[in-house]
């Protein structure tokens, strides 16, 4: 055999030898994976970016320190000193009084001061007390407004009635009245521990009317400090539990908190009022 045939040979031999190394090769050679591109990542719940919270409303609450004027309470006002036997007489014949009007200092043959033994009675009842002051009769000049006024503190701290309590001047319709009294008994009572009240006849076109409006025009303020105590409309004494709805009768500029609808009781010597709540809370 030549050369030439046994290279021939020899190559024939190795061409099936490498083919299937080859194919071993490649099939040792891992398959190319394709770089598959990922969706950008969602943003979790907890990622998510929240609204700003809204602060919560809470439901608003009644101001406890308003009184509520829907709710009126049922009353009597004396010249008389009340004892056992007096308030008996009131109980059995018009009910239990939730308040009782009563006049701070002896005026002769006029009214019976409120005495310490009479206010630790009434206490034990469970009844608040009005203090009246009737030291006067004559209700003009700004001097005896400051006078009066003074007085009327003197005889309060002496009784040891506590602060914030209404004293209500007594100006009766046949008094002089001006709005000068008003003023010096609205501001001496202001600065002293106590508040000032007024209780007479409101009516338009009369001098207290007249009086209380020329205060309020020269100051406002004035308007929520003073007190009212009106006996208009007299409507006649009743039993508590016959009392008529709270309707005083005033000009649209004066607002009243008490309202004395009955006067001089034929069983006993009571007036009847209806008080509301500003002013039952203001009381003794």
């Amino acid at each position: 055999m030549g050369i030439f045939s046994v290279f021939a040979l020899a190559f024939l031999i190795l061409i099936p030898i490498y083919k299937e190394h080859q194919s071993k090769n490649t099939a040792a050679q891992p398959p190319q994976q394709q770089t598959q591109q990922k969706p950008p990542s969602q943003p979790s719940k907890n990622d998510q970016q929240k609204p700003p919270s809204q602060p919560e409303e809470k439901p608003q609450k009644p101001d406890e320190n308003k009184p509520d004027n829907s709710k009126i309470y049922w009353g009597v006002d004396t010249a008389s000193e009340i004892d056992q036997a007096f308030y008996q007489c009131v109980e059995q014949n018009y009910g239990k009084p939730d308040v009782v009007g009563r006049y701070i200092g002896d005026n002769p043959g006029a009214s019976t001061g409120l005495t310490k033994e009479e206010v630790s009675f009434l206490k034990e009842q469970g009844i608040k007390i009005i203090p009246i002051y009737n030291h006067f009769s004559d209700a003009t000049t700004y001097q005896n407004g400051v006078a009066e006024a003074k007085a009327a503190i003197a005889l309060a701290k002496e009784l040891g009635i506590r602060e914030g309590v209404v004293i209500y001047a007594d100006i009766e319709p046949k008094y002089p009245v001006d709005a000068a009294f008003i003023q010096g008994w609205v501001e001496t009572i202001s600065s002293s521990p106590y508040k000032p009240g007024i209780y007479g006849v409101f009516l338009d076109g009369k001098e207290l009317s007249n009086a209380y409006n020329e205060v309020i025009s020269k100051n406002k303020d004035y308007q929520n400090k003073i007190f009212i105590w009106t006996s208009n409309p007299e409507v006649g004494t009743t039993a508590k539990n016959k009392a008529p709805s709270y309707n005083p009768n005033t000009p649209d500029s004066i607002q009243a908190s008490i309202w004395q609808y009955g006067l001089e009781g034929n069983l006993c010597n009571i007036d009847t009022n209806l008080i509301q709540s500003v002013a039952y809370s203001a009381s003794w």
